[in-house]
């Protein structure tokens, strides 16, 4: 495998990140469970790593503010052209704006938002580092999906927010397990959008997904050290899926492409 810079589309997912309590208790579960090395990410960010598949950037991981109750909480990020523009425009439809814009050295602008239900989001400006060198590979990130009680509502936001196209699935489609909609980029379908009234497993979020090569096995991996398991192992239409959380209660989904 080889490490690949490419500009991320605008309104595409480029980069997902994890604040935690305990930077090195999180590098010792994710390391072994996604075969993930770990390089000093930007300095002005505290205490945060990036983490690399076989040399390639997939993830950051960086050290929490301490402030009660913060949930710990993965957060993926959507490429755009100006984290200003976008920036506002999260604001001219309603969302909140929690960090940002800023500069972070010379790797690209950032912001953090959240939408009208309350799930964050980022925005990245790529400069010198335009996002995940790899994606789809066993460790690397695949997949991002909304998860929320007003897929309308949210479809109206995000197609705003990245000015592209959000389509509603077909209701056979829903039926057989897919997104309630998609983000479309350039024709390509670039993020889920799933309706739920059961949201035991958290408020409204964005999930992520990780590839892996054996699901039963992951999930095992995963108890050993020290995660839990929130879904069973399960097949779907884009393969067999369950969802996990790391050791410090972060939620994240693994997936073995068919």
């Amino acid at each position: 495998m080889t490490a690949v810079q490419v500009r991320v589309a605008h309104g595409s997912p480029c980069w997902v990140s994890l604040l935690v309590h305990d930077l090195e208790r999180a590098k010792a579960f994710y390391g072994p469970l996604l075969d993930w090395s770990f390089t000093p990410g930007p300095a002005e960010l505290g205490a945060y790593v990036r983490a690399t598949l076989h040399g390639a950037k997939v993830a950051g991981i960086g050290l929490a503010p301490e402030q009660p109750g913060l949930p710990t909480e993965w957060t993926t990020y959507f490429a755009v052209d100006s984290a200003d523009q976008a920036s506002a425009r999260v604001r001219d439809f309603g969302g909140t704006v929690a960090v940002g814009p800023l500069q972070s050295e010379r790797a690209g602008r950032l912001a953090v938002a959240a939408d009208l239900s309350g799930a964050f989001f980022g925005l990245w400006e790529g400069q010198e580092h335009l996002g995940w060198e790899v994606v789809g590979e066993p460790g690397a990130p695949v997949w991002s999906e909304l998860v929320t009680s007003d897929e309308p509502l949210a479809a109206t936001f995000y197609g705003s927010v990245f000015e592209r196209a959000v389509v509603a699935a077909e209701p056979s489609a829903v039926a057989r397990g897919e997104e309630d909609a998609t983000l479309l980029v350039e024709g390509h379908r670039v993020a889920g959008i799933r309706q739920t009234t059961d949201l035991r497993d958290g408020p409204p979020r964005w999930r992520i997904y990780f590839a892996v090569a054996d699901v039963d096995l992951t999930v095992r991996q995963c108890r050993e050290l020290g995660g839990a398991l929130l879904v069973a192992p399960h097949d779907t239409p884009y393969g067999r899926v369950a969802r996990l959380a790391d050791p410090e209660g972060g939620r994240f989904s693994v997936v073995a492409l068919p």
